[in-house]
């Protein structure tokens, strides 16, 4: 007699019961911790975006009094009497001398800081990586009248043989000729303010050079590819957009330094050819030194001068986002 071999059917698995709390969510519907969450975080990016505007509408208000009283053009004009003492200054010049030792500073600084990155993250044996970058991050904290200080008394005095040898080699070029006298010259503090965003771009650089997917560098060197050709193939396109970010952040502490560069500058209002010939100004170092003996239309200059920064800053800082977008492709993120 046959018997019937049907499998029996498995037993059900036993399965605890789910919590109300540990239950999803229904669409539409938010617990109360996300929307507390949410609400302080949307609070936090309007509190920024009325800060910023109340600083415009200020600076505005401010530079609208002083511009009404301008009989030439306020952003070319070299001697604009704002009844500040000394009695006059130029919005051009202060805008030529802040761009040029920001541009400077950026041109120095970025290459050395970009190869240290490099060198901390794919070349140095970590128990020299460590050191070094707890000497930078100790950098990146000294106050910068602590770096004025130390560029009056220190750089200052010793970059007559650059400037001599400057002059020697480059100076039929006009752009790096030395009439002699003190370096407080434009390069002088471009030099300074190199030294100063050193730091904050080698760290931004090094974070963002540490987050190259592994499997890239693998794959690079499994075909072949020496150190450098993976550090130029993987790492660089990958960590474009965060080097571009880095050196807006050091960018947007050169156009605002003031304390370091007022110590270094011998201020002079007109436009010279030379980057070693002393004199210039930014606008920051103007309006630290002059605010406090200006008179009340004084003031309302200065602050138009601010005005100014305040715009030139939001350009760089938009030009920047809008290399970054176009660059997301490299770091297989989206911003």
């Amino acid at each position: 007699m046959q018997t019937s071999t049907r499998p029996t059917d498995p037993a059900p698995a036993v399965t605890a019961p789910v919590r109300a709390e540990d239950r999803p969510a229904a669409r539409g519907v938010m617990r109360p911790g996300d929307r507390v969450f949410l609400g302080l975080s949307r609070g936090a990016g309007i509190l920024l975006l009325v800060i910023m505007a109340a600083i415009a509408v200020f600076l505005t208000y401010r530079a609208v009094l002083a511009i009404g009283k301008d009989d030439g053009n306020f952003l070319t004009t070299f001697e604009w009497d704002t009844g500040v003492v000394p009695a006059r200054f130029g919005i051009a010049v202060l805008a030529f001398g802040t761009l040029v030792s920001s541009v400077v500073a950026m041109a120095l600084a970025v290459p050395v800081a970009v190869g240290i990155a490099l060198f901390l993250t794919h070349y140095a044996p970590r128990r020299l990586a460590g050191p070094i970058a707890y000497v930078i991050d100790l950098l990146a904290a000294v106050p910068s009248i602590v770096y004025g200080l130390w560029g009056a008394l220190v750089l200052v005095p010793h970059l007559s043989g650059l400037y001599g040898w400057l002059d020697t080699c480059f100076g039929w070029t006009g752009v790096l000729s030395w009439q002699g006298g003190a370096p407080r010259s434009l390069l002088t503090v471009g030099i300074l303010l190199a030294i100063m965003i050193l730091p904050i771009v080698t760290n931004v650089s090094r974070e963002v050079f540490r987050q190259v997917p592994r499997m890239h560098e693998e794959a690079a060197l499994a075909l072949g590819a020496t150190r450098w050709e993976v550090v130029r193939m993987a790492v660089l396109p990958f960590g474009r957009s965060g080097v571009i970010s880095a050196s807006m952040l050091g960018l947007g502490r050169a156009l605002g330094e003031t304390m370091a560069v007022a110590t270094v500058l011998s201020p002079s209002f007109d436009i010279r050819a030379s980057l070693l010939d002393p004199g210039g100004g930014t606008f920051a170092q103007n309006i630290a030194s002059k605010f406090n003996e200006a008179t009340e239309f004084g003031q309302d200059a200065l602050i138009a001068s601010g005005l100014v920064l305040f715009v030139i800053t939001l350009l760089v800082n938009g030009a920047a986002r809008l290399i970054i977008n176009r660059r997301t492709e490299y770091s297989g993120a989206h911003a």
